[in-house]
């Protein structure tokens, strides 16, 4: 990307020199008293009342100027919308200074310039609630135009910049013309307190495990590879964090959760991205029998807190969080798709079935994979409104307990919802015996050339062998929920800074 400036950049720098040349400082000092914010004011202000709103400073970033000459109409946005000033020029203070005013109006009053105002509010004759300025000060001047976007009288938009190259590159930009990315975010923040104050009366425990580890467990994933200067020795950014949290069981707490960061080494499409957020937590004495009431019970608080009710349009579709949802093995759902019982079936037949259906499978993979890519090629996406799918092999969940009445199986579930998975959970495997094999099993699979299968963690069978009680866990992915109950269609979307190839400066 050029540094070259554009003929707009060229006269912004040039007004900067002229107002320092004033000696006017385009960036004061930071302190400055506003007492008032655009919503509260016209929410709030009414004839009756405006001996309350006789004296008021607000800020915040210019959005249009309509100069009719002795009078200007200049409308600023700032953190909670747009609000008015109607500025007179005859009656700016302080009289005695009017070159800063004549300066200011010159030099200072660009798109996209923050500026601070003191004066009343009134109501013009066009009925808008305003802010009278009796003074106008700089504070900050902005050197790069804003991208134009046009508005209505009522300053709503209604020809937004849409392209995602700008708009996840420039989120800062972004966040300045398209108000309702404002909104998503502050909606992002409040699904996040809501699932905080749902685990918090509960019982559980907010807690924080490591994000760089020697060894990537918990998930099978490809990690991030760094390395520790002092110790010389490799780590790994995190994949997941369920063997922390399951320590922390074993040391005496009932319930823990964490909301993790975590990284992974794979593709970037609309549902995925590198750097993501995940809600786990653990509780000792429970099981996915329970983990399927509290989950639905949550999905269905998270729905009507945003939404006031557990109707959730998502595209053209609408999902109904209301609890209880179906629930369907999984080997039972590939039959209820695709006529086939895989059930007993083998590694060999599984290939079969994959080449049947036209499923290109690699040789590396073992027969928890082979069901997993038959499920996703086959099934997955026919599961729209909430529901859980149980009971998988125990080839596919290395960490789960194995079911306590059907062979082969294991107590686990995830939850669909518009064809895609949105929480992951188990009836934890507590056998550090049985835990020793499966991991013994996986590193079988790594030496077949799975690069995503695990790595044997000796310090949590350690942990395992000092005892952890019955318990249940779950992983739900934030951003992807976040893109469910706000209706956006791409992971970027929910994410303030999604990854990107970086740009190129000259």
């Amino acid at each position: 990307m050029s540094q070259e400036l554009s003929e707009q950049e060229i006269i912004r720098r040039e007004k900067l020199h002229n107002l320092e040349a004033a000696g006017i400082n385009p960036y004061p000092a930071p302190l400055y008293p506003v007492s008032h914010y655009s919503a509260t004011i016209k929410s709030q202000y009414t004839e009756e009342n405006k001996e309350a709103f006789a004296s008021v400073c607000v800020a915040g970033r210019i959005m249009s100027v309509n100069d009719k000459g002795k009078v200007m109409f200049v409308k600023i946005q700032d953190n909670e919308g747009l609000i008015q000033l109607y500025i007179k020029r005859d009656e700016i203070c302080p009289q005695e200074d009017k070159s800063y005013w004549d300066h200011l109006t010159k030099n200072g009053m660009d798109l996209g310039d923050i500026i601070g105002a003191t004066g009343y509010v009134f109501i013009t004759k066009t009925g808008e609630t305003s802010v009278h300025a009796s003074t106008v000060t700089l504070l900050a001047k902005s050197l790069k135009p804003l991208p134009v976007v046009k508005r209505d009288e009522e300053g709503h938009v209604f020809d937004a910049v849409t392209d995602p190259e700008f708009r996840y590159r420039q989120r800062y930009a972004d966040l300045i013309i398209n108000p309702e990315v404002k909104d998503t975010f502050a909606k992002r923040t409040l699904l996040m307190t809501t699932i905080r104050e749902f685990l918090n009366t509960r019982g559980a425990l907010e807690v924080d495990t490591p994000i760089l580890q020697a060894i990537p467990g918990g998930a099978a994933a490809r990690p991030f590879i760094t390395h520790h200067n002092a110790l010389d020795v490799p780590f790994y950014l995190r994949i997941a964090n369920e063997l922390y949290l399951k320590r922390l069981i074993v040391g005496g707490f009932d319930w823990v959760y964490e909301f993790s960061r975590d990284f992974r080494n794979e593709g970037m499409d609309r549902t995925h991205n590198p750097e993501f957020t995940v809600l786990e937590w653990y509780t000792a004495y429970k099981d996915y029998f329970w983990m399927m009431e509290i989950t639905e019970t949550l999905f269905e608080k998270i729905a009507i807190t945003l939404h006031g009710t557990t109707e959730v349009k998502v595209g053209d579709k609408t999902i109904n969080f209301k609890a209880p949802y179906r629930r369907i093995s999984i080997m039972e759902a590939i039959q209820e798709n695709t006529g086939i019982d895989i059930s007993a079936m083998d590694e060999a037949g599984l290939r079969e079935v994959c080449k049947k259906l036209n499923i290109d499978v690699p040789p590396t993979i073992g027969k928890g994979k082979l069901i997993d890519e038959i499920f996703g090629a086959t099934s997955e996406h026919t599961y729209i409104q909430p529901t859980f799918i149980i009971d998988y092999p125990v080839e596919m969940s290395p960490l789960t307990k194995k079911h306590r009445s059907k062979e082969g199986l294991v107590e686990r579930f995830e939850l669909m919802v518009n064809g895609k998975e949105l929480a992951n959970a188990y009836t934890e495997l507590n056998d550090p015996i049985d835990q020793r094999k499966r991991f013994e099993d996986q590193l079988a699979l790594m030496e077949r050339g799975d690069d995503e299968a695990m790595f044997i963690d000796h310090d949590f069978l350690r942990a395992l062998e000092y005892g952890m009680p019955p318990t249940s866990g779950i992983g739900i992915g934030i951003d992807r929920l976040c893109m469910m109950m706000l209706n956006q269609p791409s992971i970027q979307d929910v994410l303030f800074f999604p990854q990107m190839r970086p740009e190129t400066f000259k």
